[in-house]
Parts: C-alpha cells; sequence; structure tokens
C-alpha cells in the first residue's frame, strides 16, 4: 500500500495568503481606529519647573 501526498495547486497558497495579509491590515487598522476613539486621561495643566540659576556651573 503506497502512500500519496495530496498537495494543492500554487494559486491557492497565494490567494489564501493575499486573504490573509488583507484580514491582517484590517484587524490592525480596525484596532488603531478603537484606540484613536478611546479617550485617556491627560494633564490638566501645563507642568513647569524653575530651575533656579545659581545651581549651574560654568566648566571651561
Amino acid at each position: 500500500m503506497e502512500f500519496s501526498k495530496n498537495t494543492s495547486s500554487g494559486k491557492t497558497n497565494v490567494i489564501g495568503l493575499v486573504i490573509k495579509s488583507i484580514l491582517g491590515l484590517v484587524a490592525i487598522l480596525g484596532l488603531v481606529f478603537f484606540l484613536n476613539t478611546i479617550d485617556f486621561p491627560s494633564p490638566k495643566k501645563e507642568i513647569k519647573k524653575i530651575i533656579p540659576n545659581e545651581n549651574f556651573k560654568v566648566v571651561k
């Protein structure tokens, strides 16, 4: 009894790869769009820190 390996033609592999890559691209774009719609918390006031001039040293 001989075992035979049934392989598909090259066209179906290319078509499957194209479909999978398109679905992956759509999923990534959908994820980016969904993350853009979420309102993440951000600071309400501008953060400023005043550094006094006496801490600086002149190096020559």
